[in-house]
């Protein structure tokens, strides 16, 4: 999912500072270069799975529970509040792709915790509830006391690892903030991240896993900075002798996509690029041609689950996202990276859960190492 670069700040100026001086809360919430990710435990812990070899990993932006329906931020809509009973609906619906498709290890993306938009429910504790899985961790992306715009108000929405196995050294890592934003926006705006943390799973060496969340609408070079970060990530476990499953949502097209330029399947009515005297000539997020180079370094020193070679013969089958409600995928934004083995020809993108949301899950079997 994308969410619109810049806000219209509704209220005035004064508004906003009254709000500082009589509240006890950052209007927003600031975050460090690196803090501890938040625990969560399931209401009822299961037994463990018997692992021979490989295990079971997913990742999977779940666009804050809300399926495909309209909202205003993405895919030109005008809606900003769910109920929460629409939402469990989705929850139900994801919940159930999870539990007949069983990864072990599930990388979450634009996971609502405490927002208004959702009707301040704990979409990760409910998910965790209601699967196999028995530990989460969870940092937030977006998280402010209020946003003052287009009826926000109190979010939280961030990304989790879940696991059947206690999960160590959780950390949140800060990415890069965007440089295409004015100062006031990016206060109010999502801080783009990183969820790591460590799983050992008895008879096996430990590994690490890291799942990202990159921008989606810098205009910048704010992307390839992320990338640069997640690779630098990868680099430090790797240079360490450790091992590790990465991926995410990395809102950019892997090498030697056919098609990079998406303006006018993105545009919404009344809108207007590619045409003399538009400005901007390029919707913002959608024109991927400044990239095609950005995830080569990536691809070169680690292995994904689905091999370049491969995506690149039949493109169609690897899609995980369209901004249009009513389409079937059109684009890949979605990646599982290894400086191990993934298991050949076990990687699956999930292109059956059309309603569920705005990106497809991607899954593959990732070889253990044995102690």
């Amino acid at each position: 999912m994308k969410i619109k670069s810049i806000f219209k700040l509704a209220i005035p100026l004064l508004s906003v500072l009254s709000l500082f001086l009589v509240s006890c809360e950052p209007l927003a919430t600031s975050f460090k270069n690196e803090e501890d990710a938040i625990q969560y435990t399931a209401s009822t812990i299961k037994d463990a799975p018997n692992v021979d070899s490989a295990i079971s990993v997913m990742t999977w932006n779940i666009r804050f529970g809300i399926g495909r329906r309209p909202w205003f931020g993405d895919a030109c809509g005008d809606m900003t509040i769910y109920p929460t009973d629409t939402v469990m609906k989705t929850l139900d619906d994801i919940v159930q792709q999870i539990n007949s498709v069983k990864p072990d290890i599930l990388m979450l993306q634009e996971c609502d915790v405490n927002s208004q938009r959702t009707g301040y429910f704990d979409e990760l504790q409910y998910i965790l509830d209601h699967t196999y899985f028995n530990y989460a961790v969870y940092v937030s992306e977006w998280k402010a006391a209020t946003i003052p715009s287009d009826g926000l108000g109190r979010m939280d929405m961030g990304s989790a690892i879940l696991s059947c196995w206690p999960i160590t050294d959780a950390k949140r890592h800060n990415l890069e903030t965007r440089g295409d934003q004015a100062g006031i926006i990016n206060y109010f705006y999502l801080h783009s991240c990183m969820v790591s943390g460590k799983i050992k799973i008895p008879g096996f060496k430990e590994f690490s896993i890291m799942n990202i969340h990159a921008s989606a609408f810098a205009t910048d070079d704010t992307k390839q900075k992320h990338f640069q970060e997640f690779k630098f990530a990868m680099d430090k476990i790797d240079s360490e002798g450790g091992y590790f499953v990465a991926g995410g949502d990395l809102n950019t097209l892997p090498p030697g996509s056919d098609s990079t330029d998406f303006c006018y399947e993105d545009m919404c009515p009344g809108e207007s690029f590619h045409q003399s005297g538009d400005d901007p000539q390029h919707k913002a997020g959608s024109d991927y041609s400044p990239e095609t180079e950005w995830l080569l370094p990536i691809y070169a020193d680690y292995t994904c689950a689905v091999p370049l070679d491969e995506y690149q013969s039949n493109q169609t089958a690897h899609f995980t996202h369209t901004t249009r409600p009513e389409h079937f995928w059109d684009r890949t934004l979605d990646y599982l990276f290894t400086n191990n083995r993934w298991v050949a020809h076990s990687d699956i993108t999930h292109q059956e859960g059309t309603s569920l949301s705005d990106h497809a899950a991607v899954s593959a079997k990732f070889l253990l190492i044995k102690e």
